[in-house]
């Protein structure tokens, strides 16, 4: 039997490290395999692309860059990680897929979501998550959450509008993916917010 997909996104500071770690363990508690991964990244040659994605060392590169640089890491995220997982019946559970995409670099970096699309569909194919747990929390929560963090990357460096247009993004694609995407305040304590996630893992148990 093909194990399920769960992916988790949101903006810096929605508590996705927090929020996988306990989804990780709740599956595991049900006896099941379960794969933890995260985008970029995931595959040695996924974590150097990372590496290169988040260093704030590097001059500033081009938007369509940073785009191509995402898709390459997931295609060996895909072919080396998640669909191995999946056809040996494991669970996969990622921090981030390809909504993150359209969030940061279709409506963050205002890139085509048609010129996305297109990539999505060569390097993606038919694969989608079961479910998505997207981790909605306010911008003043997330910039102090970052900023209490401190050692900012690239994109934690990025400014309040670059943010405020991601957020759109994911929340629009929440609204036209409601059958997909999962919403859950962040904003509230963080039991609450797994109480949030619990009821959806138990629907995927059944």
């Amino acid at each position: 039997m093909r194990g399920k997909f769960i992916t988790l996104e949101g903006i810096e500071g929605s508590g996705k490290t927090t929020q996988l770690d306990f989804i990780v363990d709740y599956i595991k508690k049900s006896s099941i395999d379960v794969v933890c991964t995260r985008e970029p990244g995931g595959t040695l040659v996924g974590e150097k692309i990372r590496e290169i994605l988040l260093d704030n060392d590097l001059p500033k590169m081009h938007s369509d860059t940073e785009l191509m640089l995402m898709f390459a890491a997931r295609v060996e995220h895909i072919k080396q990680v998640i669909e191995p997982a999946l056809n040996n019946g494991s669970w996969v559970v990622s921090d981030r897929f390809y909504d993150a995409t359209y969030a940061y670099q279709g409506y963050g970096r205002d890139i085509s979501l048609h010129h996305i699309d297109q990539l999505r569909s060569f390097s993606v194919g038919t694969l989608e998550p079961d479910v998505t747990f997207l981790l909605d929390v306010s911008l003043d929560v997330s910039m102090q959450r970052v900023t209490s963090r401190g050692n900012k990357d690239r994109f934690e460096n990025e400014k309040m509008d670059f943010y405020k247009k991601v957020r759109d993004g994911y929340l629009s694609i929440a609204k036209h993916n409601s059958e997909r995407v999962c919403l859950i305040d962040a904003n509230q304590e963080i039991s609450d917010v797994q109480l949030d996630i619990q009821r959806q893992l138990d629907r995927l148990f059944e």
